[in-house]
């Protein structure tokens, strides 16, 4: 009896010291008033860097000892969270360039310093361990970002690292297995939003250096399409939206972007709150809009806002984005391939009937016959967006437009976008990083391949062509490959957003490494 009782014993010592041990509620986290007093302080001129420390013990303990000492006559914030946490490691930051090299050898020289080896398991970080070795954008973007790593794999791709892409995958299939969909990034802060879904974009380019890619991935494909349709069945009238799902007038489902937490964002904790405060409206309307933006990838841009001047103004979820759409398109494309490849006739006719209502939807809401243009759809207020984005160049990407329309966008492309570094992101100037003067390159390769595609060979090389000399300006003057850049005057650094432009940088090697194959620009112009 004493003896089972002593086992007893262990068992719940065990058991409590596990518990101890194990991860903190985050929502808690974010919530306490050490996080809110460290990043509004604030402790680092950068929100993101606070989230993306390692406690030194846990969460709790050290919650429960700011709590015991930050009203002590001597007590120091900053001397207390650099004591009790570690600072993010940032290794590729000791990169010294070689600017006597190509373009094209330094973004090779660049690789093994912006891959990370498999994630160890700490339950105390943010970071969710990745079970496979993956590629950063680089600078503050310490972790694996979901849309940049589609655009970072055409580089990787192109210079023959096969292996490379395909752990990425790898881990994004993982990761939809264990969350059910493929978060911002390998954050526990990301976990309740997404970002524009290139998922099978990534099986589409894996597939042509592997036939067994398509059916590998169908099933991870399909429940990362569930994710983003949940709550379709539930929508009843045109108008009804449930999370990322709207039904249209016609009766189409089309998607929006969309996020589950009404709360700062904890990597821009001190932006949120003070923005919320001063719009005059409900802060968790401002803040779900805010994420809802993050998960678009494109935060921020006049193409959310009212006011183009005030991002206070921000109604995300009330717009249909016209990439989104089309991403959306071809997944249910890529699903209905796989299921007849399958032989799973009804699945594949049921992502045939998907996918011919979005084209129709897409040809229908976003073509823009004033404009000239695709753009997005407000379907709060039933008409078309009036603003003119290079979002609207998705619909020639995935070969969805009708010659006529492509003529008519081509032409707004080569007279109001094009300028002498590329292509400006949006026509407006709102000092949002998304918007003009700014020019970031999964756009210009999203521009290039659509007008390829429909026989505008010459634009889209000019397109190349300036986008590359402007790559290989800002390279030769500063060593490095920039998140974005200032296309309309190409002495001058891109600005905008809430930090200052990194470099690095993941998708700009990716599209530089790709653009000066498939271009045959690796000429004397960019060595």
């Amino acid at each position: 009896m004493k003896l089972r009782h002593a086992l007893y014993g262990i068992i719940f010592l065990v058991s409590a010291c596990q518990k101890k041990s194990g991860p903190p509620n985050w929502e808690q986290v974010f919530e306490s008033s050490l996080f809110h007093d460290v990043q509004t302080a604030p402790v680092f001129p950068d929100s993101k860097t606070f989230p993306d420390c390692t406690p030194r013990t846990s969460w709790d303990e050290i919650i429960s000892l700011y709590e015991k000492e930050k009203n002590k006559p001597d007590f120091d914030l900053t001397t207390f969270v650099g004591s009790h946490f570690i600072l993010p490691d940032r290794p590729e930051s000791s990169f010294i360039s070689d600017t006597t090299v190509t373009l094209e050898e330094h973004i090779k020289n660049l690789w093994p310093r912006l891959t990370r080896p498999a994630d160890e398991t700490n339950d105390q970080s943010t970071r969710i361990a990745l079970p496979y070795a993956y590629v950063v954008p680089g600078g503050r973007f310490a972790e694996i970002y979901y849309w940049d790593s589609y655009f970072t794999m055409l580089g990787l791709l192109a210079h023959n690292r096969k292996m490379d892409a395909v752990n990425m995958v790898n881990n994004f299939a993982w990761l939809i297995n264990r969350y059910g969909h493929i978060p911002n990034g390998n954050r526990t802060y990301y976990l309740s939003r997404s970002q524009p879904p290139f998922f099978a974009c990534m099986i589409a380019l894996l597939h042509q250096h592997d036939s067994t890619a398509l059916l590998r991935y169908l099933s991870a494909l399909k429940k990362e399409y569930d994710f983003w349709m949940d709550g379709s069945g539930k929508l009843q009238k045109p108008g009804d939206s449930y999370r990322r799902v709207v039904l249209m007038p016609d009766g189409s489902l089309m998607n929006r972007y969309w996020d589950d937490a009404p709360r700062p964002r904890p990597e821009a904790y001190k932006e949120d709150v003070q923005l919320a405060g001063l719009s005059g409206r409900a802060k968790e309307d401002v803040y779900r809009n805010l994420r809802a933006a993050a998960e678009s990838g494109w935060d921020f841009s006049s193409r959310w806002l009212d006011d183009s001047t005030r991002l206070e103004t921000i109604r995300t979820t009330e717009i249909i984005p016209v990439d989104l759409n089309c991403l959306l398109y071809f997944a249910e494309r890529t699903l209905q391939q796989g299921y007849n490849v399958k032989q799973l006739t009804d699945s594949a006719q049921y992502f045939t009937d998907r996918a011919d209502s979005r084209r129709r939807a897409i040809l229908t809401f976003f073509w823009n016959e004033t404009a000239g243009f695709f753009t997005d759809y407000d379907f709060a207020n039933s008409r078309q967006r009036s603003n003119k984005t290079l979002a609207g160049m998705f619909p020639l990407f995935f070969e969805l437009a009708q010659p006529q329309m492509v003529t008519r966008a081509a032409s707004i492309i080569e007279s109001e976008f094009l300028k002498p570094g590329g292509l400006t992101t949006t026509l407006v100037n709102s000092k949002q990083q998304w918007d003009a003067p700014n020019g970031w390159a999964p756009l210009q390769y999203i521009a290039v391949t659509g007008l390829k595609q429909y026989g505008y060979d010459s634009l889209a090389t000019i397109i190349a062509t300036r986008w590359l000399a402007q790559n290989q300006r800002v390279f030769k003057r500063t060593g490095k490959m920039m998140e974005k850049y200032n296309v309309a005057d190409t002495l001058q650094p891109a600005g905008g957003g809430e930090y200052p432009t990194q470099d690095g940088f993941g998708w700009t090697n990716g599209v530089a490494a790709y653009l000066l194959q498939l271009n045959q620009l690796l000429t004397s112009e960019f060595k």
